[in-house]
């Protein structure tokens, strides 16, 4: 299947063409602003209108392969692609997000889970996959209104009966018939009832030993799988001094959460590879590590996640081979009735509404971690009683990034596409402060050295400084920037701060470029850039443990670590604050 532009509305409005059981179907997709900085440009994310149409356009270019002329001949097999008009491919592998796992906050050697029992599958079944009317959510995907057909059903309707009759044809007949003979012949309808006495092994030969140890087949196999056991838990063995990058890939149409080692060597030459992944189950959009457990609050390894849906899955890392959430914060409830739309009370207590685009844990008050979404709200959470504490509607568009200030934990920014920056103070859950700026905002971080400063990158390709305690109180005007940078040609859609060394700032950019920043004196110079052959730049995040190591993710997919020491900019920049030991 091919995506193609169809009409174009306000954000443009695209239709998706395939083939299932029915003739060539078509519906009306918009693109949502969930999907960050790729939205625009691209349209990567796409939501599924509840309105849906038939039609089908007179010349079909857009399946590949393509449909001979009348009388058509549809293909058993249709390829599918996502597209924009331009022909580049949207949506095939990439990666939306990253986050960098503290050295040591892994198990040495991860447990795996345990499989879900046959009442939690069927509930996963029943609440998941299939309403209360019996219909799957596929099936309803692919209903369409009768009342609604045209001249463009009709056509599809013969080219469908085209295709049956082809199949009832003698070639088609024969081969049935083929294959009832060769049943037939196997006969496996008394498949049990095969006479038993069919001897296996010949006369003469030991058919058991007395002991375990005197069966040379089984000591040897013994040895084999100790080996193998051995290797395995080498395998599966994660050191303290190894570095895990969390990846949100997305590889054709499958969601995943990728654990990552990183292993660093002497030499320079480094090792890098998947120890395990979790299956999620939507597009993924942003993602916060967080040390504490739900209901207990007790440390360990996890990950908060957030999607396309309106919930957070929050995963226990330290699990291989695990099917479902440790949590799930908000979301729908599992019981959708007969009606086929959503209606708010079907949500769970305190969800969002929409899209999660943003996720933050909060350090210091480690039970708290907080969402921000398209939905144009800011939730607080609380991981340890998992419910939502507190809504801010302090937005008028969509909310799409937040980020805890590292020196007083109270304090909240969030950046949204109503071209505006704002300060909460969680301990009166009031205002504090507000910026505007010219563009939606892509990123926000604050300062890990200067505790008054944060930087926002926006849509435009510019990247702006601001200082808390010069806060506008009129958002209709412009406000005072520290700083202001334009850094790329294209939306910034990444930012991150070097958390050892002042001054020290990476951008990431659609542009597929990746540019280095000494900002002191708050005069930003380029001390160094690079195309990581990586396409468009979505996310990229520098480690605390080995801060000069820059983990980066684009839309081609792979996962890429840039040791910055290695560029002689960064070295006479900011090299006194390596440790290259």
């Amino acid at each position: 299947m091919v995506l193609r532009n169809a009409r174009h509305g306000k954000h443009g409005a695209f239709a998706i063409w395939w083939e299932k059981r029915q003739p060539l179907m078509g519906i009306h997709v918009t693109p949502t602003a969930s999907f960050k900085h790729a939205l625009k440009p691209l349209v990567c994310a796409i939501k599924v209108r509840k309105r849906r149409r038939l039609f089908l356009p007179p010349s079909p270019p857009y399946l590949e392969p393509p449909l001979s002329s009348p009388p058509f001949q549809i293909p058993k097999t249709l390829t599918l692609s996502f597209s924009h008009s331009s022909g580049k491919q949207l949506i095939g592998e990439m990666i939306s997000a990253l986050s960098w796992v503290p050295k040591g906050a892994a198990k040495y050697v991860p447990e795996v889970a345990e499989p879900p029992s046959k009442e939690e599958i069927e509930e996963m079944v029943n609440g998941d996959l299939v309403d209360e009317s019996g219909e799957s959510e596929d099936e309803e995907e692919m209903e369409v209104d009768a009342e609604k057909g045209d001249a463009a059903v009709s056509q599809a309707l013969a080219a469908a009966k085209a295709l049956n009759n082809d199949q009832e044809g003698d070639q088609s007949s024969a081969f049935v018939q083929n294959i009832s003979d060769g049943l037939r012949e196997l006969d496996m309808d008394h498949y049990d009832d095969e006479d038993g006495g069919i001897e296996i092994f010949g006369k003469g030969v030991d058919l058991y030993y007395p002991s375990n140890d005197m069966d040379p087949f089984l000591k040897k196999n013994t040895e084999e799988n100790d080996d193998d056991e051995e290797e395995e838990i080498e395998d599966m063995t994660i050191k303290p001094t190894d570095a895990i990058i969390l990846c949100a890939r997305v590889e054709d149409e499958v969601n995943l959460l990728e654990v990552c080692i990183f292993e660093e060597a002497e030499d320079g030459d480094s090792n890098m590879y998947v120890h395990h992944d979790i299956m999620l189950s939507a597009f993924p959009l942003s993602m916060a590590w967080l040390d504490c457990r739900p209901q207990s609050g007790e440390k360990g390894n996890f990950v908060a996640t957030g999607s396309m849906l309106p919930a957070i899955e929050i995963w226990d890392l330290d699990l291989i081979d695990e099917v479902q959430p440790l949590l799930v914060l908000g979301g729908m409830k599992s019981g959708k009735g007969k009606k086929k739309k959503y209606k708010m009370e079907t949500f769970k207590k305190g969800s969002h509404r929409d899209s999660v685009l943003g996720l933050a844990w909060n350090k210091e008050l480690r039970n708290v971690l907080a969402s921000a979404s398209a939905d144009k709200t800011v939730k607080i959470w609380d991981v340890v009683q998992e419910k939502c504490a507190v809504t801010l509607k302090h937005h008028t568009d969509k909310v799409q990034n937040v980020a805890w200030s590292r020196h007083s934990p109270g304090l909240l920014l969030s950046g949204s596409f109503d071209k505006s920056v704002a300060l909460m103070d969680m301990k009166s859950s009031s205002e504090s402060g507000r910026w505007s700026v010219d563009a939606d905002v892509e990123s926000i971080a604050w300062d890990p050295h200067n505790e008054h400063t944060f930087v926002v990158s926006l849509e435009n390709g510019m990247v702006q400084c601001f200082d808390k305690r010069l806060a506008s109180s009129d958002t209709t005007s412009g406000s005072k920037t520290v700083f202001t940078l334009h850094a790329h040609e294209k939306a910034v859609s990444s930012i991150s701060f070097c958390s050892v060394a002042p001054n020290f700032l990476a951008t990431g950019s659609t542009d597929k470029m990746i540019k280095l920043w000494d900002i002191s004196n708050n005069q930003p110079t380029c001390v160094a850039s690079q195309n990581p052959k990586a396409g468009k730049i979505f996310t990229i995040s520098f480690s605390e443990d080995s801060p000069f190591l820059l983990a980066i993710g684009g839309h081609k997919g792979k996962l890429q670590v840039w040791d910055t020491l290695s560029e002689q900019g960064v070295v006479n920049r900011f090299g006194i604050y390596g440790n290259r030991n």
